[in-house]
């Protein structure tokens, strides 16, 4: 069964990742569109300018901010059109959601897969 996998856009690319999409608003720091081995930018499913900035990737503020991200989501008029594209790609290769934050614990991108497998059980 294939899964999705988290992982920092500035770690290597490796076949097992499958489709690789970057799901950050802005587009990473020192990293070249063309090196980036990215199949889709879902910039439009990244948290917004304001929670981001918000959030700035304080620990304190995690909880708070996944219960807000969440809420974006939920509210996101691209959402249900990015889930059924999960579900199709899913059935064929891993995904790998991929991110710049520095913290493996403490960011979007897994927040971001825990709402999709979520949604995912509920269909």
């Amino acid at each position: 069964m294939n899964k999705i996998i988290c992982k920092r856009i500035y770690e290597a690319s490796d076949h097992s990742d499958g489709y690789r999409i970057l799901v950050d608003r802005l587009w990473p720091r020192g990293v070249k569109k063309e090196t980036a081995n990215i199949n889709l930018w879902a910039k439009d499913i990244a948290p917004s300018t304001e929670l981001r900035k918000w959030f700035g990737h304080s620990a304190e503020k995690f909880e708070e901010f996944s219960f807000l991200y969440k809420a974006e989501l939920d509210d996101n008029p691209f959402a249900e059109g990015f889930l059924k594209m999960i579900e199709e790609k899913l059935r064929a290769d891993n995904i790998s959601l991929l991110y710049a934050a520095r913290d493996k614990d403490c960011n979007h991108a897994i927040l971001l897969q825990k709402w999709i497998e979520e949604k995912r059980m509920l269909r």
